[in-house]
């Protein structure tokens, strides 16, 4: 059977990465070290996904604005098809990227065409068996994808998809009735520690792990990224398996819950077990973090060089 396609649901916006020594005092001013603009929020899982060799479908919404002309030229760039045309008179959002000294990041983001998908266009989309639909958290933020993804997913037949659902750094502020409901659809959860803690309140990311695979559908799976120090991944074992990180050195974190969510995705649609599957995307995030830049994902043979790498002990 051919491997499944990913399905990405989610927001894409224009990133505008400042990179400076540290965040100004509140009310002060920095100079900033140097700056970029490119496709990213959601793009950076696509092109994860398809640097891994995943078909990749992007389902969400667009404009036609200069920022929607980035958009569009970094999907063709990456071979990604897009469902849905452009929305005409709309421009995409953007995203304020602080990247400081500490390779932390800090955001702020003004919303575009890619919070206006409706129920419609998502209705344009038959999965198949063996696909697998991403859902981020970002869609359920905003008041006309929010109701519409959960909608749909909420009817989605479970022979039709994996789905699988980041939720985003906003899931401490996402309408709980929606959120509830994708969860409940949910057969992989991929989030951060801290993303983690705000869903089930637990200091550490094990027991979380754990705590969360009782919100998603039956035999869901559960992964909570901590970083360095790995990942933990609850399967319905007694314990959450726990994949320690690659050894790196970290020069830019932006995107790498992307590379890992994207990769993760991939490894799914081409059926990997729960474990193969996330240290495959472990190795993926490791590699994007020592690279500067949002779409740092590397190529299916990086990941697949590491991987020997760390089985063989070289």
């Amino acid at each position: 059977m051919a491997d499944g396609r990913v399905i990405f649901t989610g927001t894409v916006v224009v990133d505008l990465v400042l990179r400076v020594g540290a965040l100004p005092e509140r009310g002060g001013d920095v100079l900033a070290e140097s700056s970029g603009m490119s496709a990213g929020g959601g793009f950076n899982v696509m092109s994860a996904a398809a640097r891994d060799g995943a078909e990749v479908l992007f389902a969400g919404r667009s404009g036609t604005g200069p920022l929607g002309e980035v958009v569009g030229e970094a999907l063709w760039a990456e071979g990604i098809a897009v469902a849905t045309p452009p929305i005409e008179t709309v421009d995409n959002g953007y995203c304020v990227v602080l990247v400081d000294d500490d390779a932390e990041r800090t955001f702020v983001t003004v919303p575009g065409a890619e919070g206006m998908l409706t129920r419609t266009d998502l209705d344009r989309i038959h999965p198949r068996a063996g696909d697998v639909v991403y859902v981020s958290g970002y869609s359920l933020a905003h008041p006309t994808s929010g109701p519409a993804v959960a909608g749909w997913l909420t009817e989605l037949p479970a022979a039709d998809a994996i789905v699988v659902f980041d939720p985003s750094p906003l899931v401490g502020t996402l309408d709980r009735d929606l959120l509830e409901a994708v969860l409940a659809r949910t057969d992989v959860l991929s989030a951060n520690a801290r993303e983690a803690r705000v869903l089930r309140a637990h200091a550490h990311p094990a027991p979380a792990a754990g705590a969360l695979r009782g919100m998603l559908r039956e035999g869901g799976v559960a992964v909570v990224r901590d970083g360095a120090s790995g990942c933990w991944v609850a399967t319905g074992d007694p314990a959450p398996g726990h994949l320690p990180a690659f050894p790196v050195t970290a020069v830019d974190t932006t995107g790498a819950g992307d590379a890992f969510g994207g990769v993760l995705a991939a490894a799914f649609a081409r059926g990997l077990s729960p474990m193969d599957a996330a240290l495959r995307a472990n190795a993926a995030a490791a590699l994007a973090v020592t690279r500067r830049g949002p779409a740092t994902a590397p190529t299916a043979a990086e990941t697949d060089t590491l991987l020997a790498s760390h089985r063989t002990g070289a």
